[in-house]
């Protein structure tokens, strides 16, 4: 399996999780997941990464190596990612996305209805 990862932005605590609640609710299991660290530093991507349910069926090591290949390939984009963290403020968490390809094109599809 392969997979994307991407930082997306920064998001209000409450925000992230009422996000998670309602994906929770609609019992959404897309192959997509997404990940709040109050750190921008590739031990709290690792650290939220290691959080995704083993249901998923996902391997882990493959999963972590893709992380570690988009902090290592996106220096700039993590300085960015960093400042504006930090000038967000303690209620607020960097949010990415992890997914398989597949689960991720489907979503992409759905989004804009083809």
């Amino acid at each position: 399996m392969s997979y994307s990862f991407e930082i997306l932005g920064v998001s209000p605590v409450l925000q992230f999780f009422s996000h998670q609640q309602e994906i929770l609710y609609h019992k959404s299991q897309t192959g997509v997941e997404y990940l709040g660290s109050y750190k921008c530093t590739l031990d709290a991507l690792i650290e939220s990464v290691e959080t995704v349910s083993p249901e998923r069926d996902w391997n882990l090591d493959q999963a972590l190596k893709t992380v570690i290949d988009y902090w290592m390939h996106n220096v700039d984009r993590i300085d960015y990612w960093k400042r504006r963290l930090n000038d967000a403020g303690a209620e607020n968490l960097i949010i990415s996305r992890l997914a398989d390809f597949k689960a991720l094109q489907a979503e992409l599809d759905l989004l804009f209805d083809r």
